[in-house]
């Protein structure tokens, strides 16, 4: 079975910068790989390519088996992205928004209407799904654009720092939608700000800097690199130089 995720010595180049310099990244299907670095690490760049909205200047990148420049269209029909931007339409209602979705990814409106109503009970939404989203709380658009990248249930849902910018309470309500994704076996993609988040969900971290993989390992195993008890964050620190994760 293809790995999730697997790109061999990807190299992106924007002018005189070199964002990434032969990464090579992979995850299993059914895990959770979290991507981490500094700012200019690269990260943004990787999943830019991996969603096909980049290309590659060198190297190889496959998701779900396919190619990521041959096979782009393809694998966009595959792909869940949810981003620290609720991309969804304030004028309508949560359900609207969703069966918007499904539409839009080819289901039929009896097939997009039961999705969506799947898809608000599971991130608790289903009273407010007749409401305009422009009432919603930010934490609510955040779990409601959540829903809308698993409609067309995706092989690969991609989290670029999903939870920056909200409250606390919203935060963890949010890990506990993802906490259920994880628990179902769904494939993710994540990249944090909160360190402690890397730490709750990924199965196996990446570290970047200066666009080259400069360390690999579950959390536990980053944390053991810096001595007995020490923190993501210690660890983070003592492989980087850098104090905390930043874009």
């Amino acid at each position: 079975m293809a790995p999730a995720i697997e790109t061999v010595g990807l190299c992106k180049r924007y002018g005189d910068l070199q964002a990434l310099d032969g990464a090579d990244l992979k995850a299993e299907k059914g895990t959770v790989l979290g991507l981490l670095g500094p700012n200019g690490a690269g990260k943004t760049t990787a999943v830019r390519i991996l969603t096909t909205l980049l290309k590659p200047d060198g190297g190889s990148a496959r998701v779900d088996g396919l190619d990521v420049v041959k096979d782009a269209a393809l694998l966009r029909e595959r792909i869940g992205l949810a981003g620290q931007y609720a991309a969804v339409d304030e004028s309508l209602t949560g359900r609207e928004n969703l069966e918007l979705f499904g539409r839009l990814y080819g289901m039929k409106k009896s097939e997009a209407r039961k999705r969506s109503d799947d898809l608000l009970e599971r991130f608790d939404l289903s009273d407010a799904g007749q409401r305009l989203v422009s009432t919603y709380s930010g934490g609510m658009r955040r779990r409601l654009d959540l829903a809308a990248s698993l409609m067309a249930r995706p092989s690969l849902l991609v989290l670029d720092e999903p939870t920056t910018g909200l409250d606390p309470g919203s935060r963890q309500q949010l890990w506990t939608a993802l906490m259920g994704l994880k628990a179902a076996g769904t494939t993710m993609l994540l990249t944090t700000q909160y360190l402690e988040e890397a730490d709750k969900f990924a199965d196996l971290l990446h570290l970047l800097d200066h666009g080259k993989v400069i360390a690999t390992g579950t959390p536990a195993q980053l944390k053991a690199s810096a001595g007995a008890d020490a923190t993501l964050d210690e660890a983070f620190l003592a492989l980087t130089g850098h104090a905390t994760v930043s874009r």
